[in-house]
């Protein structure tokens, strides 16, 4: 994706975070469904456990958002690292729930909202401050699900960035003007 030039901090968050949210789906989907919920070792996470966790943080945080703390009292984290959805489905429905907390309130947001505060964990934040953390720890963990899914994809991994090896192809279009949105 070619980087728009704008000085809007929350479309460039907005833009920043639909990237990242496509990279990982791109390499879920390359995972085989045994891959999704299998982990490394008894004290790592699996794809399925990132996701969930991912997804409770997001309704927690955003829901509610301007008005309510991002910490919400339902909202039971330590529960998030263990049973994970059954099935890719029911996974990916979790995904796009939280994910649309996240989309609906950056829209709902004006530029003039970045310095309110509110708060998490009784903790203040300024919007932007809160964006930051969200985008921080998303890409934290998205990092994660797509190493995961590259090592259970094995040889049929496909790069959802630029290849090895294909810098100097890839920077040579950028510079021809031919390149391609990612």
């Amino acid at each position: 994706m070619p980087h728009e030039f704008t000085t809007s901090y929350l479309k460039d968050s907005t833009d920043v975070l639909r990237l990242y949210k496509r990279l990982a789906e791109r390499a879920m989907a390359q995972a085989p469904d045994e891959g999704l919920f299998a982990s490394p070792d008894a004290e790592s996470n699996s794809i399925a456990i990132i996701v969930k966790h991912l997804a409770g943080n997001m309704r927690s945080r955003w829901t509610d958002f301007l008005e309510t703390d991002g910490e919400k009292p339902s909202r039971d984290r330590d529960g998030e690292f263990e049973s994970p959805p059954a099935t890719r489905a029911e996974l990916m429905d979790d995904w796009e729930s939280g994910w649309k907390c996240v989309f609906d309130t950056l829209a709902g947001l004006k530029e003039e909202d970045l310095g309110r505060t509110v708060h998490i964990r009784g903790e203040a934040h300024s919007v932007m401050q809160a964006i930051q953390r969200m985008v921080a720890h998303t890409s934290y963990h998205l990092g994660q699900v797509i190493y995961l899914a590259k090592q259970y994809a094995g040889q049929n991994w496909t790069a959802v960035t630029i290849p090895r090896g294909k810098s100097r192809e890839f920077n040579s279009r950028v510079t021809s003007g031919k390149a391609s949105q990612r």
